[in-house]
């Protein structure tokens, strides 16, 4: 026979074990980096069209570029890297190290360029790093970068344009 306790324990215990895989393995759909309120705002069909395939795939579905297949990864000029989807300069040069991880990195971003939001994807909590203005997906902030913030910016190339500087010492 059943109790009314009974079921009042195994419904507890239910939703706890529902929670705590939840909490464990993150969401189950992937986030879309238009969700938000930006200043840029374009249709799901204006953005395929102003974007490529992969530039799309990043930036606007999170997705992650294959690791050294950036040609930003090795770009060593001065500079700054905008956002590929609104042109925003979110980086400089000047912040720009290399991290050895075959994407691009920097260990700051551009005065209120970027926003940041916690990432429960692929088992782990992280700090997805995002455009401040259009909302799309750069990369990750991960606290093992250089000096003077300790933090690594690792970003995805495609969702960066480059413009070298004006006078170029290299």
């Amino acid at each position: 026979m059943t109790t009314n306790t009974d079921f009042t324990r195994r419904a507890l215990l239910s939703a706890g074990v529902a929670g705590l895989a939840l909490s464990v393995f993150g969401r189950f759909t992937p986030a879309r980096a238009s969700e938000g309120n930006f200043e840029v705002t374009l249709t799901e069909a204006e953005w395929r069209a102003k974007l490529s395939k992969q530039q799309y795939a990043v930036l606007r579905e999170e997705a992650t570029e294959r690791a050294f297949t950036s040609p930003l990864n090795d770009e060593k000029r001065k500079g700054m890297y905008h956002c590929a989807g609104c042109d925003l300069p979110a980086y400089s040069s000047e912040t720009k190290y290399d991290s050895g991880t075959g994407w691009p990195s920097f260990w700051k971003a551009e005065e209120g360029a970027i926003g940041t939001k916690e990432d429960r994807s692929l088992f782990s909590v992280r700090t997805e790093v995002h455009c401040s203005r259009c909302g799309g997906h750069f990369g990750h902030i991960f606290d093992d970068g250089p000096a003077p913030t300790g933090l690594r910016h690792c970003l995805n190339g495609v969702a960066l344009t480059f413009r070298p500087a004006a006078n170029q010492n290299t």
